[in-house]
């Protein structure tokens, strides 16, 4: 089992707030691939991407986890522990 840190097993689940990079968007900019934070729900573009909007979000606010955005992709980044997961586990009182 790959190791999951304290951040991304308490990671939330909050809505999208856009469907595409929100800084990009009122910017005219285009990006790359897209990250939801998982803390307020900000959409921003990664780190491929010209203004690398979502790395720029975690050092505004300190949310530290992250989930691709992208169709077909779930994996989590967690900023504050450089950790990748493939697949975060249900929480606690999703296993009973």
């Amino acid at each position: 089992m790959e190791p999951i840190c304290e951040h991304i097993e308490q990671a939330g689940d909050p809505a999208p707030r856009s469907r595409g990079c929100e800084e990009c968007l009122a910017m005219g900019a285009s990006w790359v691939h897209l990250r939801r934070c998982l803390s307020c729900g900000h959409v921003g573009c990664c780190d491929s991407s010209p203004n690398r909007h979502a790395t720029k979000h975690f050092r505004q606010t300190a949310h530290p986890v992250v989930q691709s955005f992208e169709p077909g992709e779930e994996w989590e980044w967690c900023y504050e522990d450089e950790l990748f997961a493939e697949h975060r586990p249900a929480p606690p009182e999703a296993r009973l």
